[in-house]
């Protein structure tokens, strides 16, 4: 980018996504046409000048928590299980992304040396600042934490100046919009009034996390496309979720 290009509205941000977003509604494993919009909408938002760090979710491989409370396989093999399926995930969208002219790394909480990078945090600003994009694979590489702990984490540690909670809602109302016609969106709400009125937008110790890092959250519809670019540049879309 020359001196005189437009500056981004964020330095560097952490996209959050939910394996959920690799397949169709309702299905399971990676479907390409999901796959490809998901890799379109990442790089429209690259366009934009941003450094941009991606956690993705394993849901549509498998679900630790779901294998552990079905009683059959403990919780921290499940959670070990369900690691792996976001590698399978971070690595079907370095890929496509590389083929689209837009160079992605996978850096692993797990060591996987023959597929993705061990994550450092040094070698992760690295690659962001010569404008690749970092896919954060395997979550915090511990059982018993959610890959919504490891976005808070990773952002943290990458100093991102906002955690991108890409969702299948626009937003965050007051209760479910899908069984409540007369729920109400906010636009913008404190860590403190979410915590308050009990609204569930990500577990306690990424919410946590972020409220003590000063770590704005901003929670949107990503299948809308353009939305990911347009959060990116500042645009008022979905709900931001703010200290003060």
């Amino acid at each position: 980018m020359s001196d005189d290009a437009p500056k981004p509205h964020y330095k560097r941000v952490l996209l959050k996504i939910s394996g959920e977003a690799m397949c169709k509604p309702g299905g399971f494993g990676i479907d390409s046409d999901e796959l490809s919009l998901i890799a379109n909408e990442i790089a429209l938002a690259k366009d934009t000048g941003t450094e941009l760090a991606v956690v993705v979710g394993g849901g549509n491989i498998i679900r630790g928590a779901t294998l552990a409370k079905q009683g059959h396989i403990d919780q921290s093999t499940a959670d070990y299980m369900g690691m792996l399926g976001t590698v399978l995930n971070a690595l079907a969208l370095k890929e496509t992304l590389d083929r689209k002219g837009y160079p992605a790394r996978v850096l692993s909480a797990m060591d996987l040396s023959a597929v993705a990078e061990k994550f450092i945090r040094g070698r992760a600003i690295r690659h962001l600042e010569k404008g690749r994009i970092v896919i954060f694979a395997a979550g915090t590489g511990n059982p018993f934490f959610t890959t919504d702990t490891a976005a808070a984490l990773r952002a943290t540690e990458i100093g991102a100046e906002a955690l991108l909670k890409a969702t299948k809602v626009d937003g965050i109302y007051d209760k479910d919009p899908v069984k409540y016609d007369d729920a109400v969106k906010y636009d913008q709400i404190t860590f403190k009034e979410a915590i308050d009125k009990q609204l569930k937008i990500m577990d306690l110790s990424a919410f946590t996390m972020c409220m003590e890092r000063k770590i704005p959250i901003i929670v949107f519809d990503m299948k809308t496309p353009g939305h990911i670019a347009q959060v990116v540049s500042g645009e008022p879309l979905g709900t931001r979720v703010l200290n003060d």
